[in-house]
This record gives C-alpha cells, sequence and structure tokens, in this order.
C-alpha cells in the first residue's frame, strides 16, 4: 500500500490530459496479498471479504477480479483466488490498485509469464479507470507497482514517466521516523469522494484547476524540501496542501477531522493531512515531537499504524 507525499490529485486523467500532473507516493510495508491455485475440479472460486463461486468469468461479481480474467481471456476457467489484506479498504491506502496489480502479478505468475513493472501499471490502470470506469488517479496503480519513494509525471499524452525521489538516506530515515498516521476509525469510499473533483476538472471549473494547479505546484516544492533535505519545511508544505484539498469538496472533510487536524497542530504535528480522497481512513502528520503527538492522538481515541517504506513493489512471496 502507500502513501501520497505530494501533489495527489494531479494524477486523475480529467486534470492531467489538459495540464499534467505529478505526484510524489512512498510504499510503505503494509500489502495485499494474492493467492492463485488450481482446483481439481472446474470452476471459478473467490476468497476475499465473501465467497464466490462461480462457473463463468462473466458471472464474478467482484468487477475487478472479473475485469483480470477476462482481460486474460480465461474460457475454460479452474481457478481458485484467494485475497487478504493487512489493512481494510476505504481508508485511504490505496488498496484498491495494490490489490489490482497484485492479482495481475499472481495471474501471469500462475501462467508462468513475467511482467515489466511499467506494464503492470498501465494494465490496472486499464482495468479500474477505463474498463470500470472508476473517478480515480494512477498513483495507487503506479507506488504499488515500482514501489519506493518515487515520483511519478503524468503527461497529457498519457505517458507516466518514473522516476526514484532524488533523496539522501538521511532524509529517507527522517521521513520514515517521523511520518505518523493515525486511523480515524471513518471509512469511505474513494470513486465517491473523487467524482465531484473528476467532474468539476471535466467541465474545466476554473476554481478546480487552479486549486490542482496550486497542488501540483505544492508536490515540485516538495520535491525541492526534501531533495535539499529540509524536512522541516515539508511539514509546512503538507499544511498548505491539507488547505487546499479540503476545499475541493464538502466530502473532504467534517468537523470531528478538522477538530482532531488542530489538536494534532497544538500537539506536536508540524503538519498533516488525510491521506487518500478524503473523507476519512488515516490521518498523517509529519510530528517535531513525535511522543507529544502520540500522546495527544491517544488520548483522542485514534489508534497509529507504524509503518516503514517498502522498496520493492509488487512481487511474489512464494511461487
Amino acid at each position: 500500500m502507500r502513501i501520497s507525499i505530494g501533489g495527489g490529485g494531479t494524477d486523475l486523467p480529467s486534470y492531467y490530459r489538459h495540464h499534467g500532473g505529478y505526484v510524489i507516493a512512498a510504499a510503505i510495508n503494509k500489502y495485499v496479498y494474492v493467492s492463485i491455485s488450481r482446483p481439481f475440479t472446474p470452476g471459478i472460486t473467490l476468497k476475499y471479504s465473501q465467497i464466490e463461486s462461480a462457473n463463468s468469468v462473466n458471472q464474478i461479481k467482484h468487477p475487478i477480479i472479473r475485469e483480470v480474467l477476462n482481460q486474460a481471456g480465461i474460457k475454460t476457467p479452474q481457478i481458485e483466488i484467494s485475497t487478504v489484506a493487512d489493512i481494510p479498504s476505504g481508508t485511504g491506502l490505496g488498496s484498491s490498485g495494490s490489490f489490482t496489480t497484485g492479482l495481475l502479478k499472481a495471474l501471469y505468475t500462475h501462467r508462468k509469464e513475467s511482467i515489466h513493472a511499467h506494464d503492470l501499471a498501465a494494465q490496472a490502470c486499464e482495468i479500474e479507470i477505463e474498463r470500470l470506469g472508476e473517478p480515480i488517479g494512477k498513483q495507487d496503480q503506479y507506488i504499488a507497482a515500482f514501489g519506493g519513494i518515487t515520483e511519478f509525471t503524468f503527461e497529457p499524452s498519457g505517458e507516466v514517466k518514473v522516476s526514484p525521489l532524488p533523496i539522501s538516506r538521511d532524509t529517507m530515515i527522517d521521513l520514515e521516523d517521523n511520518l505518523l498516521l493515525f486511523f480515524t476509525g471513518l471509512s469511505r469510499s474513494a470513486s465517491g469522494i473523487l467524482s465531484d473533483q473528476n467532474d468539476k476538472s471535466l467541465r474545466n471549473e476554473k476554481a478546480m484547476i487552479k486549486n490542482l494547479d496550486f497542488v501540483k505546484e505544492l508536490g515540485l516544492k516538495t520535491k525541492q524540501a526534501l531533495a535539499s533535505g529540509d524536512v522541516a519545511t515539508y511539514g509546512e508544505i503538507m499544511n498548505e496542501h491539507w488547505e487546499h484539498k479540503r476545499s475541493r469538496s464538502e466530502g473532504m472533510s467534517n468537523s470531528q477531522i478538522d477538530t482532531w487536524y488542530e489538536y494534532a497542530k497544538k500537539n506536536g504535528a508540524t503538519g498533516g493531512k488525510l491521506v487518500g480522497a478524503g473523507g476519512g481512513g488515516f490521518l498523517m502528520f509529519y510530528a517535531n515531537d513525535k511522543a507529544k503527538l502520540r500522546n495527544a492522538m491517544n488520548n483522542a481515541g485514534l489508534e497509529e499504524l507504524r509503518f516503514g517504506f517498502d522498496f520493492e513493489g509488487t512481487k511474489i512471496v512464494l511461487n
């Protein structure tokens, strides 16, 4: 899964196709696991939050699994797919993109085929955005496929340029130590939150385009700050980013989230934001006083999620 470091929201096709997008994301050591096997009897067996049995691909209820198997051209299915996740969906850590890239990678391996990370991410995006029509961005699929702390440039042509963020080891350790995640206890649909942004971008609404232009500039400023090792400035940029992000949609925040956010800033946080589309999930803060912030958030009833960065991307655990 992932956290968004800067530029989030500019990876939606409705924006970058006209203006170009820029996002910095970081893969973390929380995972979606996908297991594929061939049972002795014909048919499709799926085990996720539900259990499904089907005789043909088009009978599958789970939209992503159905489209992945359709794309693979499986005609006479005899397959069992099981999935489990460290973190539930709807919490802003990119679980859907992680699931799709994991499923594709597992299916290619099951068929004794290999796939490059670029192609893996592109296929995952095609399934979720083109085939299923989700009004989402591309950073989740790309960071899941590549891993690391990575910058993505989304060209109007559709090309995605991928490069490791040029930061020192000391800066990477500082981020890993001082970026803290706290679960709000609220889950939401990313597509529901993002549909408003998507619609306004498609209509070329001036306020939305201006907002996203500014967020993209903040993403580039984030790169400059982190590349120079100025992590304190990054915390301030996070705060500025959140103020613009929360103004995009009424569903982006609520009074309880705003209260937690302000409480955190008074108790050891330089800046922060809701990770992902907004509306719930995890609050992420850059802390100048970790102990004070942890104590405050614990008193407020928010549970911390400890994490580290992952630099491998979608991978085969057992074959």
